[in-house]
């Protein structure tokens, strides 16, 4: 399973604002930002869009955490 599909099972058979995602942001701190589910308000065919137009591609989400577990990680970038 890749990110997409693991945030479209989350969004059609649980609840996504219990979700926060890893992604691969560069110049911040690690690369790395962190944003949560609530946030998001469109998943497209390649990208994610948030509630504040941006849109981040499937292929920078790094982790993606539900209900403070990890349900899927990246294996290499």
């Amino acid at each position: 399973m890749n990110a997409k599909e693991v945030l479209n099972k989350i969004k059609w058979s649980k609840d996504i604002k219990k979700a926060d995602l890893w992604y691969l942001h560069r110049g911040a701190p690690n690369d790395t930002r962190i944003i949560s589910g609530k946030d998001i308000v469109a998943l497209h065919h390649s990208f994610m869009e948030l509630e504040t137009k941006t849109r981040i591609p499937y292929h920078r989400i790094m982790k993606i955490f539900y209900d403070g577990k990890v349900v899927w990680e990246r294996k290499s970038l």
